[in-house]
């Protein structure tokens, strides 16, 4: 900024217009209002402090100033009479009335509104009267009325000129320091018509006018630098500020717990997650808190001393298990990162706690070798498709030629060991990752009767009273959002896995589907459910039963349940198992939620016609 393009002193570059009065009260609610506007502003126009802004701050201690000063001149007035010494009437008047007029200024905070940088670069305006025209005025008069009693007024035309230096435009301080200067000659002038001693007053009145200028120019140019340099550190501290509400943003939507604490074991901060971490049952409250004084959290606090006394931790972290009063026992990993409080010391202050569940590090290590393992899988079922196909060729030609029984066996044999390694083959790439199917509108009543009627064919279940296969469907459509080829992939084996664990008898094997009420005609959730009369599955099968590659039999491939649950996640949907009686009979079902579609999304989707009739 040029020193004569605009407002170059602290107040002009600080300061908008506004009264002195109720600047601060307007400028903590305008900070307020904007707070969230503060991550997108590149440079605050203002920023609130509790004293008002800095020309308020520098205004008023130069109201202080002017009050001490007429005080002074008072009591030096005073002092001249109690000393015997002459003293004239009419400049003891105008130093009582500037007192007065002083104290005033900087007592009554209504005679301050509407002052600024703006208002004081006129002289028109009645704020700049106020203040530095009621100084060039008195002291003027005081140096024009006194001038035998030896007193130097002119010393106090500084006060104006430094207060316009520093509060007003640069050009508007020039003028104020020329006013001060042409009084001082002024009055000079006058003792020369007087006939007075002309030569050291003029002398003087142009040293002391000289003095002025410098004076204003000095006091221009350090507000200028003072308030560019307050400008760029509140800039500054608004991006620090900025920058620490990222940080604790980020911190508290982080999965991973962090907590910082010092030598003492005080908790200085402590994200949502390694709060709940730290809970039984109550939750833990918000830092600061103390880690000392809680059994459950000895073992951190030891690993905490620990770390202070070899300020070193592994890099990979430590397993810690805490113990509840409940029972509940939490392992969980920690990992320590220290932070000096100063270079010169060889100790530690702070450290930063990462904490997580173990639990959750074990799923997520096997989540990652179950994909890595997968995308292996992948590339080698597609590498043994051609061959597997080669080999059914072959043996499909052989079999024509061969007529010794023993030679046929071995054929069958072969034929039903590719067929084996075809369906592992597809169930590995069903899980591949790769392009994802997107839904569409299925309608969910004809695939479960269609899909039911084909598996029963194919396995030859002869219909009638002794059909192992009951499937109870609802009059109407039900569409849902889903593959068809997939939602009858998950059916299937389903159905083969009911049919392998069902007892003997007619519907041992059940297969419904229903609606779950929601708001008006809309369903919540579309159920579908597959029970199986049986014995129940044992504990320590149930918690694998959706594991890959878990199998209790042997010529399995475990990837059946797998699939139907991979399956089910990509579109929404989920599946659970429970032990169940239906219809008095005790057994195991897998219940399928899966979302309907709204009638307006399905108007103009291919959806497959729903049944004429339904399969009982």
């Amino acid at each position: 900024m040029s020193a004569d393009a605009g407002p170059s002193t602290l107040g002009a570059e600080l300061a908008e217009d506004g009264d002195v009065g109720g600047l601060s009260a307007e400028a903590d609610n305008a900070s307020s209002a904007e707070d969230s506007q503060f991550f997108f502003r590149h440079k605050p126009r203002r920023l609130a402090d509790p004293g008002g802004n800095a020309f308020n701050r520098l205004y008023r201690s130069f109201l202080a100033a002017r009050a001490a000063l007429g005080l002074a001149l008072v009591a030096t007035q005073l002092i001249t009479a109690l000393l015997g010494a002459s003293a004239s009437l009419g400049p003891t008047l105008l130093c009582a009335a500037y007192a007065c007029q002083a104290l005033a200024l900087w007592l009554m905070p209504r005679l301050q509104r509407g002052v600024s940088a703006r208002t004081l670069s006129r002289i028109s305006s009645p704020q700049w009267w106020l203040s530095i025209g009621v100084d060039l005025t008195v002291f003027g008069l005081l140096h024009a009325l006194d001038r035998d009693a030896g007193v130097n007024y002119g010393a106090l035309f500084v006060m104006p000129v430094l207060m316009a230096g520093v509060l007003s435009p640069r050009l508007m301080a020039v003028a104020t320091a020329a006013m001060a200067a042409l009084l001082m000659l002024g009055v000079a002038a006058w003792a020369m018509l007087e006939g007075r001693d002309v030569g050291l007053r003029l002398t003087q009145a142009g040293l002391v006018g000289s003095g002025f200028f410098v004076i204003s120019l000095l006091a221009s140019e350090l507000a200028s630098r003072l308030a560019r340099e307050e400008e760029a550190a509140r800039g500054s501290m608004e991006l620090a500020r900025q920058q620490a509400q990222l940080n604790r943003l980020v911190i508290d939507e982080m999965q991973e717990g962090v907590l910082v604490v010092d030598r003492r074991g005080h908790v200085r901060a402590a994200n949502p997650a390694a709060r709940g971490l730290l809970a039984d049952q109550q939750p833990v409250r918000t830092a600061p808190f103390q880690l000392r004084g809680v059994a459950a959290w000895r073992p951190l606090v030891q690993a905490v001393e620990q770390g202070f006394a070899t300020a070193a931790w592994p890099e990979s972290g430590h397993d810690l298990i805490l113990q509840f009063d409940s029972g509940l026992q939490r392992s969980l990993r920690v990992r320590m990162r220290f932070t000096r409080k100063q270079e010169s010391q060889a100790g530690e202050d702070l450290c930063v706690l990462f904490v997580e569940d173990s639990r959750l590090l074990l799923a997520r290590s096997q989540q990652e070798k179950l994909a890595a393992m997968g995308r292996v899988s992948a590339g080698i079922a597609h590498e043994i498709r051609n061959p597997l196909a080669a080999i059914d060729q072959a043996n499909a030609l052989l079999s024509e030629d061969v007529m010794e029984p023993r030679a046929q066996q071995l054929t069958r044999m072969v034929a039903s060991n590719v067929q084996r390694l075809k369906r592992i083959v597809d169930d590995v790439l069903e899980v591949a990752p790769g392009v994802l199917t997107p839904p569409v509108p299925v309608d969910a009543t004809h695939l479960v009767s269609e899909t039911c009627l084909d598996w029963a064919r194919t396995n030859q279940l002869a219909p009638g009273p002794s059909d192992p296969l009951s499937c109870i469907l609802p009059l109407q459509s039900l569409l849902v959002s889903f593959d068809p080829e997939h939602l009858r992939r998950v059916l299937v084996n389903l159905l083969d896995n009911a049919l392998r664990h069902a007892e003997p008898g007619p519907a041992s094997v059940q297969v419904q589907l229903e609606a779950e009420p929601g708001e008006g005609a809309q369903p919540r959730w579309v159920h579908l459910s597959v029970f199986n009369a049986g014995p129940a599955i044992p504990p320590e099968v149930e918690r694998h039963l959706f594991e890959p590659f878990f199998s209790t039999r042997s010529r399995g491939s475990g990837l059946g349940l797998y699939i139907c649950r991979e399956l089910c996640t990509r579109y929404g949907a989920e599946i659970s198992y429970r032990r169940s009686a239906n219809l008095a009979r005790p057994g195991n079902e897998f219940s399928l939620k899966l979302r309907p579609v709204l009638a307006e999304a399905s108007g103009s989707a291919s959806v497959v016609p729903a049944p004429a009739g339904n399969p009982q």
